[in-house]
Order: structure tokens, then C-alpha cells, then sequence
């Protein structure tokens, strides 16, 4: 059976691929979670959201700029998701990719868990996010704030690292900036998780489900609008030129293929 054309322009991932999304999911959840395990105070204060934020951006640059030509990066589930609904990645390798996500997530709150003591990580719930009633007006308003930060993630790996005329350069730059800016404006109200990796993790080894709607709707929805709005409006809108693939690491090339 002859595949169709928008799958024949889509990279099969290899194995390789697989590997780096978990490896890369647990260390970012496990940078992230012991973050927060030892900046972010349970009780909101003493807590410094700014070396949080920049703990995100450091790592997500470090990880985009050494597994990005490798698996694209993704390490986020609501990443995935949107490519895929971009037809930037196969069905079955979005599948495979946020299973490994989620696994990575779990591992890097474990090694988390295991390196603190006791009384931390069980009042910290291994750097699980919380939604922060004190500060927000209800729990419906803690999802549009996960939706607007992940709005901000997605549209930059969107227009940095898949849209074909970027300047890829700066690729971990912009994406882990944006995540660590992200993290010091919503950290304090959600915990900023953009990832539902980065939630699942700590709070399966935590057992902290409380408000778990809040880090799977918020960023699928965001985002997907933003993959979506930045696509249809820059890349392949009305009087937008043809996209010309420029030279950059194969792996955030999400869809060259030689042509036919």
C-alpha cells in the first residue's frame, strides 16, 4: 500500500530517536523537579522563582543544542502533539515518543526523590506543580495560564526550529529562553509546568493528583492553537512565499525530504 503524500514527506524516526526523548525528558524533569525541591518554598515564600526560571532555560538549551539534530527535542508531550497535528511527525513515532516522555519524567523524579532527604522531598512532593488559589482567581483560571505559557513555548520552537526559513541557530537559545521566562512569570501561579511530562513525573511519584486537569488540557490546547496560528499565519499563509528548507540540524528539519 502506497503511503500518502503528506506521510511521504514526514522523517521516520530511528531508534536513536526514541532514546534521546527519554534520556532528554529525565534530564530535564530531573534538573527541573530538584529545582523547585530546593528554590520553591510549599508555604510561598522564600521562594525564588528567578533561579528556577533560569534553571529551565540552561538545561532546555543544553538539551536542544545536543539531542535536537537527534529527535527534534520535543520532550514535551504538548510539543509532540502539535507537530503532529502540523503532520511534522508520524502518528505512530507521536505515540512512541510521548510514552518515553512520560517514562523520562517518571525516572527524573525518582532520581529526585532518591537524592533529597525524607522530610524535603515529601514537603516539596518531589517539585510537583500546584496550582496557587492565593494567587489565581480559580482553578479555570490556572488552565488558560498553562495555555498561554505553552502558547509562548510551542510558537517559538514552531517559528525557531520547524518553520524552514529559521535562522536555526538560535534554536536552544529561543526555546530555552522562552521556557525560562515562561517559568518566572506562571511559576508562581501553577508551577509553570508547559510540559505534561514535566507534571507526570513528580506527581505519580508524589501520588499529588490534585488539579492533574489543569497540566493536560492547559498546555495540549495552547500548545496546538499556537502550532497552528503561527503555521497557517507565517509559514503557509495567504501571500507567504514558498518555504525554502536553509541548512540546520536534521532533526529539527522536520519535514525535508529530497525531492521526488
Amino acid at each position: 500500500m502506497e503511503r500518502s503524500a503528506a506521510a511521504a514527506h514526514v522523517e521516520q524516526r530511528p531508534p536513536a530517536a526514541y532514546v534521546a526523548e527519554f534520556i532528554g525528558t529525565f534530564v530535564l524533569v530531573f534538573s527541573i523537579t530538584l529545582a523547585v525541591s530546593l528554590f520553591v518554598n510549599g508555604q510561598g515564600t522564600g521562594s525564588d522563582w528567578a533561579v528556577v526560571g533560569l534553571v529551565h532555560f540552561l538545561v532546555l538549551f543544553m538539551l536542544v543544542q545536543t539531542i535536537g539534530s537527534v529527535s527534534g527535542a520535543h520532550l514535551n508531550p504538548a510539543i509532540t502533539l502539535a507537530l503532529l497535528a502540523l503532520r511534522k511527525i508520524r502518528p505512530n513515532d507521536a505515540a512512541v515518543y510521548i510514552l518515553l516522555q512520560l517514562a523520562g519524567g517518571v525516572a527524573g523524579a525518582l532520581l529526585t526523590k532518591f537524592l533529597l532527604i525524607d522530610d524535603l522531598a515529601n514537603q516539596q512532593n518531589v517539585g510537583a506543580t500546584a496550582v496557587n488559589l492565593s494567587l489565581l482567581g480559580s482553578t479555570f483560571a490556572a488552565v488558560i495560564a498553562e495555555g498561554v505559557a505553552t502558547f509562548f513555548l510551542v510558537w517559538a520552537v514552531v517559528a525557531v526550529a520547524v518553520n524552514p526559513r529559521a535562522a536555526r541557530d538560535w534554536a536552544g537559545l529561543v526555546i530555552g529562553g522562552t521556557l525560562g521566562f515562561g517559568v518566572m512569570i506562571f511559576g508562581p501561579l501553577t508551577g509553570g509546568a508547559m510540559n505534561p511530562a514535566r507534571w507526570f513525573g513528580p506527581a505519580l511519584v508524589a501520588s499529588e493528583w490534585d488539579d492533574f486537569w489543569v497540566y493536560i488540557i492547559g498546555p495540549v490546547a495552547g500548545g496546538v492553537l499556537a502550532a497552528l496560528v503561527y503555521w497557517y499565519l507565517f509559514v503557509e499563509g495567504p501571500g507567504i512565499r514558498a518555504a525554502t528548507p536553509e541548512t540546520g540540524p536534521k532533526g529539527l528539519r522536520q519535514d525535508v525530504v529530497p525531492p521526488q
